[in-house]
Parts: structure tokens; sequence; C-alpha cells
């Protein structure tokens, strides 16, 4: 079966896959998720790369996974070890050469009216003691790296998923809809729950990366 390399979102730890991680390996796949080092300021992209990849090591089968900001990561860690398969977790899908602070203006997303409480944005159909749990592992996110272009020349030629989550209210499904239609030339699947759905729907994102190691031949 595959293993899977979790990468967590901004300002966040590898805890956030904890409900997903047991549902993945009880259906006989691996997984690996690390604390990216967020907290250097100094640390590139290319450095959290080779973060995942130490962590993965010389396992095969190998499905890269994103969510959120680590969406910036995940396709530079498949150049690193044996990919056979790349997500985009209501992730963000960068291009070639550009910023992140570009990102949001490129991709449309500062047309979105998102709601004010930054709890609805992110934490949607979360139960309030992991919406809790979320908060006391919060870190801060310091990265230089969010000033200089995006490393790679384009993303990596392995089979690529978008998922999208309908009731998102920071990465709205209509805006997810677009971008992966946009960024990958393909439709996204599209699972229940909001921005943090490993919390909330961790069977949904299981199933779905199961479906998805099935369809690769992991």
């Amino acid at each position: 079966m595959a293993t899977f390399a979790l990468i967590h979102g901004g300002g966040s730890t590898a805890w956030d896959w904890h409900l997903v991680s047991p549902l993945l390996e009880r259906a006989g796949h691996d997984v690996v998720a690390v604390d990216l080092p967020i907290e250097d300021a100094g640390k590139t992209l290319e450095d959290y790369a080779r973060t995942v990849a130490d962590a993965v090591g010389d396992a095969t089968g190998v499905i890269v996974v994103g969510h959120s900001l680590g969406g910036f990561t995940a396709p530079l860690v498949c150049g690193l070890v044996s990919a056979v398969g790349l997500v985009f977790l209501t992730a963000m899908i960068p291009a070639p050469g550009e910023l992140f602070e570009d990102w949001w203006t490129n991709t449309g997303h500062d047309r979105e009216v998102l709601d004010e409480d930054p709890d609805v944005q992110f934490f949607t159909a979360v139960p309030e003691h992991l919406v809790r749990a979320a908060k006391a592992t919060e870190r801060h996110e310091r990265g230089d790296w969010m000033t200089r272009p995006w490393p790679a020349s384009g993303l990596p030629d392995v089979p690529t998923l978008g998922i999208l989550c309908r009731d998102d209210a920071f990465f709205p499904a209509a805006f997810m809809r677009r971008q992966v239609r946009e960024r990958l030339g393909t439709d996204p699947v599209e699972i229940p729950g909001g921005h943090y759905v490993a919390l909330s729907h961790p069977d949904a994102v299981a199933a779905a990366l199961d479906d998805f190691a099935r369809s690769v031949g992991a």
C-alpha cells in the first residue's frame, strides 16, 4: 500500500493529522507526519521539503499530501522521495516563481467575501474540544521564504489530486473548484467539512486518500 507523507498547514503541527493517521493505517497504509521548522525564519521551503523527505526515508509508494499552506511545500517533496502521487487538501496550489503574497490576488482569493470570525473561517464543524486543542498547538509562522519566488519550475509529473471541502469558509468551495481546474486542469474531489477537515471529518479525508492511493496503484 502507500506511504502517506502528511504536511500540515501554516502555524500548525503534525498533530493536525492525529485522527486521519490511524484510519489510513487501518486501511493498510503507512503514515509519516512531521513538524515543519516554521518557527525558524531562516528556513526555506527547500528546508521544509528536506525535513519531510528525511522523515520518509527510503519508503516507496509515497503520496505527498499538503493541507492549506502545506501546498507550497508538498510538490517540492515529490522530487526528493519515491513519490507516486500528490494531493492538495483544501490547499494553496503554487505556480512557478509565484510569491506567497501574490498567490491571493493571482488566484482571486482576495475577491472572496469571508466571515470576519477566524473560528468560522478555520474551525467550521470542528468539535469544541478539538478547537481548543488545535489552538494550544499553534506555532508562529516566521518564514522569510514568503518574500521569495516559489522555487520549482512547475508541479511534479505525478498523478495529482485536488480535494475541496464543501463547508470551507476560508477556501470556499467555488474558489477551490476554480483554483483546481485552472492550476491542475482537473476537477476536484469534493468532501464534507470545513478548512480543518482533518479534525472535523477525518473519515472523509482518509477515504478520499485511500481511494486516490488505489487509483494510482499504490
